[in-house]
């Protein structure tokens, strides 16, 4: 509500320009745009502001009939939903006989899950008599435990014996050693939906070394828990990383599914590869039915409530201010020792713990903001860093060179530091996403 009636402002200062004549901003871009540049982006806000209206009452009429539970559906009265929900991998008899008499690599972790959550995949295809060769890990490695960042070192599953091989580190793309001798390769991991959560970098690089070798790439999809909005900036190439390799904004809307479609699609593999995708869709899903993860999906991801917030504070990641890396309110909290305690009165002393070795002010109080208790975002939120910003005293060190990774483009900071609220920010985003949900329509799975 609080950033409706932030975009309604600016929206009617808009209007008072067109009525008074008067400057709505001092700041670039507004300063040299004409009067139809103002009405044009006003009209672009509104448009914006329907739209989001329309995506929540949407969510509220189904949430109404249902209420999700560990990756299902529930009525009210706590039976099982006629339609629950059912991820790829748990439809093994769609994707059976594409494996039957191959020898198969699969790249997965600790959301690989099927039969009601009660199975790791690879010990179900084990089970099966799939001629499983070796297991592939994406950042965080096979069990999930890594920290973020930490380099994954290759190893044996103990459970199996399958290898395992590490693409995390200095190997982030399988070489062709490494599959060798493989007929297909599955791609089965939980995704959040945010840009710079690495498993959609990992995608690419499976997708570009397999078309390379003419291996294809069953995808056992899974549902998107961000995967009913899109925004922030959309990436520039000259800022691309394994934090972000396409141009896409910070929340892109896609499944795993849809987003391998797009890579293909867009022509995103090196020279212009194309990858050989078979995709099993998830049942009785569409992108404004809310999913719980019934797994973590990385360490530092533990709830539902961290996992939306996790695009917005993420950001915090290439400053000085710590997201609760380090305590058990990762992405749910922020802090900073240096930041003033009379407006940020909630205090946590993070402490090395798995998926932060070495956290940010390991055993110093950091004062901050506790989230806990914040709804499911709909839109990112800038106002807790443009506030903490603003908030902090020397603000030439509140900014690392991290932060253009994760917002993929230098404009951000700039426009933060030179004073931009956040409908000034969003504003200048909007042509942006509204070309890229024109080319992301094209390869959506789902409505």
């Amino acid at each position: 509500m609080q950033l409706l009636v932030l975009k309604n402002t600016v929206f009617i200062l808009l209007f008072s320009f067109f009525s008074c004549g008067t400057s709505v901003t001092e700041k670039e871009p507004v300063k040299q745009s004409t009067l139809e540049q103002y009405i044009e982006v006003g009209a672009d806000i509104k448009e914006d502001n329907d739209r989001d209206l329309e995506r929540k009452r949407k969510r509220a009429e189904n949430n109404k009939k249902y209420e999700v539970e560990v990756g299902t559906l529930k009525t009210e009265d706590g039976t099982l939903a006629e339609k629950s929900i059912m991820v790829g991998a748990d439809q093994f008899s769609l994707y059976s006989e594409m494996l039957n008499n191959k020898s198969v690599g699969v790249v997965a972790n600790q959301t690989s899950r099927v039969d009601n959550n009660s199975k790791h995949l690879v010990d179900f295809l084990v089970s099966e008599n799939i001629n499983l060769k070796k297991v592939f890990a994406p950042e965080h490695g096979f069990r999930g435990k890594a920290d973020a960042g930490e380099v994954v070192k290759d190893g044996v599953d103990t459970k199996t014996g399958l290898p395992i091989i590490s693409l995390y580190g200095k190997n982030k793309k399988p070489s062709p050693t490494q599959i060798e001798g493989i007929d297909i390769m599955i791609f089965d991991i939980q995704d959040v939906g945010a840009r710079f959560y690495t498993y959609i970098s990992t995608l690419h690089y499976v997708m570009e070394a397999c078309a390379e070798a003419n291996i294809p790439v069953l995808i056992l999809d899974r549902p998107n828990p961000n995967g009913h909005y899109i925004d922030g900036p959309v990436l520039e190439p000259q800022h691309s990383s394994f934090v972000g390799m396409h141009p896409v904004p910070v929340v892109h809307g896609m499944t795993i599914g849809e987003y391998a479609k797009m890579i293909n699609g867009q022509g995103w593999l090196k020279n212009n590869v194309k990858a050989e995708l078979q995709i099993i869709k998830v049942k009785n899903y569409n992108h404004q039915k809310a999913y719980s993860l019934p797994v973590k999906p990385s360490p530092n991801l533990p709830n539902d409530t961290a996992i939306s917030l996790y695009p917005s504070l993420c950001f915090f990641e290439g400053t000085i201010v710590s997201a609760g890396r380090g305590t058990d309110m990762q992405f749910q909290v922020f802090g900073a020792p240096s930041l003033p305690s009379k407006f940020y009165p909630f205090t946590f002393t993070p402490q090395a713990n798995d998926g932060a070795k070495h956290p940010k002010f390991k055993g110093e109080t950091c004062n901050g903001l506790d989230l806990r208790k914040q709804k499911n975002l709909d839109k990112l939120n800038l106002e807790w860093l443009i506030e903490a910003y603003v908030g902090f005293g020397k603000k030439k060190d509140f900014f690392n060179n991290f932060f253009t990774n994760l917002a993929g483009t230098t404009k951000l900071q700039e426009q933060i530091e030179n004073g931009y609220t956040y409908p000034e920010i969003r504003a200048t985003w909007l042509r942006d996403l509204e070309k890229y949900d024109m080319m992301r329509k094209q390869y959506t799975l789902y409505e």
